[in-house]
């Protein structure tokens, strides 16, 4: 499916694609062989998203957060999920100084950059909540006072797909604040092999840092452009109706929210800005639909097959002269 819409803005070419770039290489040095996963977690970070990584252990997804934390210059913290874990555990929590007589916050590991929450579905609803308010609106709450988050803040979450024992699976609400779901899956040959030869030189203790290559400054400014990229009305059209078709198909018993829809609008104009390009086309609205919808609506059975039909059901917009 590739679309045939033009665009007559002398500017179409994005200004700052060097930091881009080092970001992009320095993600895809850290986890081998997975470019179109590093493309997703980018876009994500940049439309200001989150990411909920499905995948098997072992393949990659904390390097991955650590890499992306060192590359921005940013502060990772990592919660590791268990079923006694606290909402406090999350957010802080107050404590009583005995020398001020005062009641003083102890921030937890929220107040991050670039937060990991390994298998987020084998903690208690009561604690997936805490990060509800975080993940939505960058702030949380403790004892009625507010506490502001980064404004870069970004969360990795995962889950293991092959054990269900003791978990506790998301509810939708929780899913909806995630702007996509992706896995990373096993990497190719070459790839394997690579990492084994570079792991030879290495010490079994010493664990590979990536280097910075961009600021949070820089970070914040790729972003505020991403939020600049034109979505033309034509181009909302093709969304709001693809979002509609979600609402109206026999096999998806849970369609797209509002919120969902200007994720993924979102997302798009991440894509593009990607491509280099200030605006959004139906080929990056399609570009990125699955892995935004697949976290979002509750397909009753083959929901690959249900996703192809969906967005084959839609026709895509052309200018008219």
């Amino acid at each position: 499916m590739t679309s045939s819409i033009a665009t007559t803005s002398p500017n179409t070419r994005v200004t700052e694609v060097a930091p881009l770039q080092r970001l992009r290489q320095a993600l895809n040095n850290a986890l081998r062989g997975k470019p179109q996963v590093i493309e997703y977690v980018l876009a994500s970070l940049l439309a200001r998203g989150h990411v909920l990584l499905e995948d098997k252990p072992g393949l990659g997804k904390t390097t991955l957060a650590k890499a992306l934390a060192a590359a921005i210059g940013g502060r990772f913290a990592r919660v590791q999920c268990t079923p006694d874990l606290l909402p406090g555990d999350i957010t802080g929590f107050s404590i009583f100084n005995q020398k001020t007589r005062e009641f003083e916050f102890q921030p937890g590991p929220v107040f991050a950059d670039v937060l990991l929450v390994d298998e987020i579905n084998r903690t208690t609803p009561r604690t997936q909540s805490a990060l509800l308010e975080a993940m939505a609106e960058r702030q949380v709450t403790v004892d009625n006072v507010r506490y502001p988050l980064s404004e870069t803040f970004f969360v990795l979450a995962t889950q293991n797909p092959i054990e269900h024992h003791g978990t506790y699976p998301l509810p939708e609400a929780q899913l909806d604040r995630f702007a996509m779901k992706l896995s990373i899956g096993y990497p190719d040959r070459q790839s394997q092999r690579a990492m084994l030869a570079a792991a030879i030189s290495v010490c079994n203790c010493q664990v590979e840092v990536a280097e910075q290559v961009l600021s949070l400054e820089q970070l914040h400014r790729l972003q505020e452009q991403t939020s600049r990229v034109v979505v033309a009305p034509l181009i909302q059209d093709y969304l709001i109706d693809l979002a509609e078709r979600t609402r109206t198909h026999p096999r998806i018993s849970l369609g797209l929210s509002p919120r969902g829809l200007l994720l993924w609008q979102r997302i798009a104009q991440a894509w593009a800005f990607l491509q280099e390009r200030t605006f959004v086309t139906p080929d990056d609205i399609l570009a990125v639909a699955r892995p935004v919808l697949s976290v979002r609506l509750i397909i009753e059975t083959a929901p690959e097959t249900v996703l192809h039909e969906l967005l084959s059901s839609v026709p895509i917009p052309v200018y008219s002269d």
